[in-house]
């Protein structure tokens, strides 16, 4: 193997240690993780605790009220898991109900028609039962202290406040309540405070209090699913009609009886074997297979001494994620409820077939593989304008889009959104490794709760309204995800944990990293440094679900010359500011020595660790 000599620059130290490491999307939260791996934690007690921080710190981009896939490694069980906390839809959530009553074609990108089943609280609670050490009121001590004495709002709350300002004045005054505290948008570095959620996690302690550790944490479980926070969940929906993207108010779909009904769970990760390493993802309820089958395609293509910004390199790995994406439209799909071929999806047969239509210019047509009896190809809604991250009504595309007007014009970081998602990367002394991707449930998804502090989520957006679909609405049925963690094996042994936000980007931003890691020996935070892209080829994920045929965005670090050869080659490309592509973090286990990167892109997440 060959080696591009990377720039010796990296905008961060790569931490490099033996004790612990976290990287996380926001310091604030890779700081308490830190903190419980220092007070004799392991990797999953840092883990939760982490999580329920970032609900706070970060309430844009993720909440109580949304959902979360997890794969973790823990020394004592042996083998990779993957923890679904990925809510299904509710009972009443029919495509009659939505499609042939209400008249809609899609559904909703906010308000109240598109929420599942939160289901962060009971995974982070499995998590913790099972493989942590410290006990519930230990986990989420800074997430109440945060929420009730404050935390330094950054820039990217600010703006996301401030461009759904009306909608809140004019139509969700619970959100108006909590987020214009004073009248208006808080300012960047405003010390906020939530005191209503602070409430909500201090009285499930309380409640949940008494006994053994494991008997506390089924004890809030059945809090969270049963007692106050799902009444309070099913009295909203039942009696509140909400504005959303329709321009007509709905009432919520969701109910205490569907809360009650599901519990999160452990699964199996999908894996794919790519010269010494295995790379795992969560099944085909996620997006998580499209890096997978990548790699797939790639494998058949001498990347090694490829510059990992230059024409050929960005070329490859676009085309090879057009079919990947076209695959993921027709084919993935809930496996509790339709048939998926993922064996056939990962074959050597299948991706020989399908590497031949990779050639020297850009393909401009969703070209999905044809697999007998499995999948129907989606139909592409086109577009030629922008996509927007967060538009006035609250609905828009994870970390890609612009948001108007939020810096000055002639900033070079104007309206670059700084993601709707989060992620972290842990890993402690013991070889214990845990990777989570939380979301949904954003400030701007639904109105707050008032009796809780947080808004729901609208994961249902995912579903498609046609019976003969993969990805078909149906009640309890899971949505096909974007939410994608990923940990690869080395030789059999657990080695790398990483992950980004970024909706649909995250499929293309993940086996970027990996490659650039593998083929051009780029050190974990050179590889995240790196100048990096994404195509906006296939139907996003998220209302109103279009596609921008042949539009790849590049970062402004990618040469003119490569910019002028990949338009050469086809490809209809924008670019944008230096630093906008790609919201990373990693942690990787080599025998006893532990690393950990961050993204610097947004000015938010960080690597810590010793």
């Amino acid at each position: 193997m060959s080696f591009v000599t990377p720039d010796p620059f990296t905008t961060r130290p790569e931490i490099d240690g033996t004790f612990g490491v976290v990287a996380s999307t926001h310091w604030i939260a890779t700081a308490v993780g830190m903190g419980v791996l220092e007070r004799g934690g392991n990797a999953f007690d840092a883990g939760v605790a982490t999580a329920f921080v970032l609900q706070v710190v970060e309430p844009h981009l993720n909440g109580p009220g949304g959902d979360v896939p997890v794969i973790l490694h823990d020394v004592w069980v042996g083998r990779p898991q993957v923890v679904c906390g990925q809510g299904p839809a509710p009972a009443a959530a029919t495509i009659g109900h939505l499609r042939d009553h209400l008249g809609l074609d899609l559904v909703p990108g906010t308000g109240l028609l598109a929420p599942c089943v939160p289901g962060t609280f009971d995974a982070y609670m499995l998590i913790l039962r099972d493989h942590g050490t410290w006990r519930l009121a230990d986990v989420l001590e800074a997430a109440i202290a945060y929420a009730r004495d404050g935390f330094p709002l950054v820039e990217r709350v600010s703006a996301t406040i401030a461009t759904v300002e009306g909608l809140f004045r004019e139509h969700w005054p619970s959100s108006a309540a909590t987020y214009l505290k004073d009248g208006g948008v808080p300012a960047p570095g405003t010390l906020f405070t939530n005191p209503a959620l602070a409430e909500t996690y201090a009285r499930i302690v309380r409640e949940a209090a008494g006994g053994s550790r494991e008997q506390e944490i089924e004890r809030a479980r059945r809090i969270w699913s049963q007692g106050f926070v799902a009444e309070a969940i099913d009295e909203f929906c039942r009696t509140q009609a909400v504005m959303d993207v329709t321009g007509r108010p709905h009432k919520g779909l969701l109910t205490g009886a569907d809360m009650a009904a599901w519990q999160a769970s452990v699964e199996a990760p999908v894996g794919y074997e790519y010269g010494r390493y295995t790379v795992l993802k969560a099944g085909p309820w996620t997006q998580g297979l499209a890096t997978l089958q990548q790699l797939a395609l790639l494998k058949g293509f001498p990347l090694d001494g490829l510059d990992p910004a230059g024409a050929d390199f960005i070329h490859l790995q676009v085309e090879c994620a057009k079919l990947a994406f076209a695959d993921r439209d027709t084919f993935y799909g809930d496996p509790d409820f339709v048939a998926v071929p993922v064996e056939t999806l990962l074959s050597d047969g299948y991706n020989d077939e399908r590497r031949r239509l990779v050639g020297d210019t850009a393909s401009l047509e969703q070209r999905p593989g044809t697999i007998p009896g499995f999948g129907k190809a989606l139909d592409a809604r086109v577009s030629s304008g922008a996509r927007t991250a967060v538009g006035s009504t609250g609905a828009g595309e994870p970390t890609v889009g612009r948001i108007a007007a939020t810096v000055p014009p002639d900033d070079a970081r104007s309206g670059v959104v700084r993601g709707d998602t989060v992620h972290f990367d842990i890993i402690d002394r013991h070889g214990n490794m845990v990777t989570a991707t939380p979301s949904g449930g954003w400030l701007q998804s639904s109105p707050v709760i008032p009796a809780l502090g947080f808004c729901l989520g609208t994961r249902a957006q995912m579903f498609v309204l046609d019976e003969g679909h993969p990805a078909a609405l149906a009640p309890g049925k899971r949505p096909r995800s974007t939410l994608s963690p990923t940990m690869a094996l080395r030789d059999g042994e657990p080695y790398l944990a990483w992950g980004s936000p970024g909706g649909d980007q995250q499929d293309q931003w993940i086996p970027q990293f990996f490659l650039r890691h593998v083929h051009a020996g780029l050190s974990l935070q050179a590889a995240i440094d790196a100048p990096a892209w994404h195509t906006e080829h296939f139907p996003s994920s998220f209302w109103p679900r279009t596609a921008r045929p042949g539009v790849v965005v590049v970062e402004n670090r990618i040469t003119p010359g490569t910019v002028a050869e990949l338009r050469r080659r086809g490809h209809v490309v924008e670019v944008g500011s230096d630093w906008s592509e790609g919201r990373l973090t990693a942690a990787s286990r080599d025998g006893r020595r532990l690393r950990a990167a961050a993204n610097p892109r947004g000015m938010q997440g960080y690597a810590a660790g010793r």
